[in-house]
């Protein structure tokens, strides 16, 4: 089974924009140890952009994607390097992601192949969001959606997201009276704070890719990256930071992508009597059930499904275009129920 190990930018890079070398190799020496005991590893790395940054001359994050995208590419060769040295000799590999990478499913499933074959050599995968090429409309938001993705993508036992802090406080940790939640259940209501200057991702990230992962079944912890012993603690099930228990949803790997990966295209509104026939029935969509659809979407293409009160019920591959559901013909398949999760 895999671990996914997740550090944000302040983590690896100080604020001088220098690459934070101690901390590296202290978390690259515990990921070594986990890999001799037979734990297979994923790296999921900010820093790109903050060293970018650094090297351009930039002591705040801007806002315009050229300059982002910039700054990644000046700056993801010093963070790959970083790593490479802090894990030396133990081998790394760089694999650089966009959210249309993992939205196409040829292409997410040669993904699980790649990872599975570095994992499989003994080699530790760095990842990271490929920014230079990212877009607001194709980007995953930050790297905690990020290692999320990536934790599903390889179907990992568990997550672990390293940050500054002890892990979710029902507070700001430096307001008087603050608690260190140890269950993610007990999250609802806590203060979160901002991002920062150099990383998009803050405790709400956090919390919001704990619980994507922990919904799909991975287990995921939030715990300050400093310090010692830090993974292998975690790795062994000691009490630390705030845990997400896992739901055992058991779904497939195929409904897990479609569910998470696949942005929808349109939405297909059905009638009371389709939309039991698929809850209750286990039944396929039919073009008779239809009662309208919104996008212009294709086969092929991911939907959401809708009842007739517009409660988004389920998600699945159209298997016909809108235009071709118009006048809910009879015998005309809309949904495959293979090709389906229901919410």
């Amino acid at each position: 089974m895999t671990v996914v190990v997740k550090l944000g930018s302040t983590l690896v890079v100080d604020g001088r924009g220098r690459v934070r070398r101690s901390l590296l190799r202290a978390r690259a020496t515990e990921v070594a140890e986990l890999v001799r005991g037979g734990e297979r590893v994923c790296v999921v790395s900010s820093g790109a952009i903050a060293l970018g940054l650094a090297e351009l001359g930039l002591a705040r994050r801007p806002k315009a994607t050229p300059q982002l995208q910039a700054a990644s590419a000046v700056g993801q060769g010093r963070l790959q390097a970083a790593w490479a040295a802090a894990f030396a000799p133990l081998g790394t590999a760089q694999v650089l992601l966009s959210a249309a990478d993992v939205a196409d499913r040829t292409s997410y499933v040669n993904l699980r192949n790649a990872f599975d074959a570095l994992l499989r050599l003994g080699r530790v995968p760095i990842v990271n969001e490929n920014d230079a090429t990212a877009t607001d409309e194709i980007t995953f938001g930050d790297n905690d959606a990020l290692a999320a993705h990536t934790a599903l993508l390889v179907r990992a036992r568990l997550l672990v997201l390293l940050t500054e802090v002890e892990g979710v406080y029902s507070e700001h940790p430096a307001t008087e009276g603050a608690r260190l939640l140890a269950e993610g259940d007990a999250v609802a209501g806590a203060a979160i704070g901002p991002s920062t200057d150099l990383g998009r991702g803050g405790m709400a990230s956090k919390i919001a890719a704990a619980q994507l992962a922990a919904g799909s079944g991975v287990p995921t912890v939030v715990a300050s990256g400093r310090g010692a012993d830090v993974l292998g603690p975690i790795a062994a099930g000691e009490r630390r930071g705030t845990r997400f228990r896992a739901d055992e949803s058991g779904d497939s790997a195929f409904r897990l992508w479609l569910r998470h990966a696949k942005p929808a295209a349109g939405r297909i509104v059905v009638d009371a009597g389709a939309r039991k026939a698929l809850v209750e029935d286990g039944r396929s969509l039919l073009a008779v059930g239809v009662v309208g659809c919104d996008g212009t979407f294709v086969p092929g293409d991911a939907v959401e499904l809708a009842g007739p009160d517009g409660a988004v019920f389920a998600k699945g591959i159209a298997s016909a275009g809108a235009s071709e559901l118009a006048g809910r013909p009879r015998g005309l398949e809309a949904v495959h129920r293979d090709r389906l999760v229901l919410y």
